[in-house]
């Protein structure tokens, strides 16, 4: 008799939802994810492993508020991605916002734009997968629509057979398109001390007012079953996505800045990723660009999401950053400190991706924006830097206290 699979084990515990166990596809899905977790290749210690399960929390923790909070004749802005939740190398300057929505509904979205850098919204057609990146179909940033004296601001998303209509000319409007099926809002960073976010909310023109349909076995059922298929294809996801970009590339190198896959029109982004050995480092030097509301830098886990920004120093943005007499900001990538301000800590990871981001961008960018990188060891670092500054431990500290602070100000869990 052949060994059960996990399709059978999946379509067992869907029967058993239907039959009164409404958690058991979540409970055989979490133990899909916990293998996944156990069987990626760069878990090679007990703290990859540790740190692989706390990466699966992240992602029950998302999986079950994307899921419960899903109502197409309700939607609401979900922040499920921050720093207890992290996937897809997400952005430590950016606070996102997800909403389901449909091609063939009209909605609007009201707010007041904060102080950030950077606002932008984003219509997706389906969602990342492990085979492909999810297809955008609009993006935009807050340039692209009027505001009141305050900040505040009314934009309407029509349904893609409202293209090419006069409804569709008119001022704050803008068609989802064929197969849309998330709007992803970023509120971005560049001085987390002073920005502040803003206000927003979404709302369905034809159901709103409507009151919410009563709560029945089989909905219920299927919140659970879609949050299962969120766990296990996510890990899946983000396990495979770097593969079809960063890791195409030579290893400790930083591509020109391109367009960013699947991401917005006014984006830039240099991708790559680096493996170090415990006294080795990378020194990255890219001019700064005062041509874009937002410039930064950050490095990642081979679970392609971010490492710890709140308390350790992995990501700078220019307004974070010291920029040397010559126009340039000078980035070292190490396990030991080289005792600089532009320090990004690789917290034990001796291999994770790398990149850069430009945002808000008023012209385009060539080779010569981009980034150079010299791997070196630890030691000669300073030959390298030719403005070399060194920070004191304390002073460091000093910086590590700011961003917890200023993480704390924003945050939203």
């Amino acid at each position: 008799m052949a060994a059960p699979t996990y399709d059978d084990a999946a379509r067992a515990a869907a029967q058993a939802a239907v039959d009164g166990d409404l958690t058991a596809p979540l409970q055989a899905a979490i133990r899909e994810a916990e293998e996944l977790i156990r069987a990626a290749p760069h878990v090679q210690t007990e703290q990859d492993l540790l740190e692989g399960y706390d990466y699966l929390s992240g992602r029950i923790r998302a999986s079950l508020q994307l899921a419960f909070d899903h109502d197409l004749d309700r939607p609401i802005f979900i922040n499920s991605t921050h720093q207890f939740s992290r996937q897809g190398l997400d952005n430590p300057d950016a606070v996102y916002f997800h909403a389901y929505i449909t091609d063939d509904a009209e909605y609007v979205v009201r707010g007041r734009r904060g102080t950030t850098a950077d606002l932008s919204f984003q219509v997706m057609a389906g969602t990342y997968s492990a085979d492909s990146p999810a297809g955008s179909l609009a993006a935009f940033d807050d340039r692209g629509f009027s505001r009141e004296a305050d900040g505040s601001f009314e934009i309407r998303f029509l349904p893609a057979s409202a293209a090419g209509t006069p409804e569709a000319d008119a001022p704050n409007t803008f068609v989802t398109g064929p197969g849309a099926k998330t709007l992803i809002v970023r509120e971005v960073y560049n001085d987390w001390e002073t920005e502040e976010r803003g206000l927003l909310w979404i709302e369905r023109v034809d159901t709103v007012g409507r009151p919410a349909a009563p709560l029945t076995r089989r909905r219920l059922a299927q919140k659970y079953e879609v949050a299962a298929k969120m766990v296990t294809g996510t890990i899946q996801t983000w396990l495979a996505f770097p593969h079809f970009f960063q890791y195409k590339e030579e290893v400790n190198t930083l591509t020109p800045p391109q367009s960013t896959p699947g991401g917005l029109e006014s984006q830039r982004s240099s991708i790559g990723h680096y493996a170090l050995g415990p006294d080795e480092a990378l020194v990255i030097s890219v001019p700064r660009c005062d041509d874009c509301s937002y410039q930064a830098i950050q490095i990642g886990s081979d679970w392609y999401a971010s490492t710890d920004y709140e308390t350790h120093q992995t990501s700078l943005t220019k307004a974070q950053a010291v920029t040397d007499p010559d126009g340039v900001m000078r980035f070292v990538v190490s396990e030991q400190s080289p005792g600089i301000a532009n320090w990004l800590e690789t917290t034990g990871h001796p291999t994770g991706a790398m990149m850069l981001r430009w945002q808000r961008l008023e012209r385009d960018l060539g080779p010569e924006d981009g980034p150079q990188v010299v791997k070196v060891p630890v030691a000669d670092v300073a030959q390298h830097l030719p403005h070399f500054t060194p920070i004191t431990a304390e002073e460091y500290a000093a910086r590590i206290a700011a961003r917890q602070r200023s993480v704390a100000r924003r945050m939203l869990s």
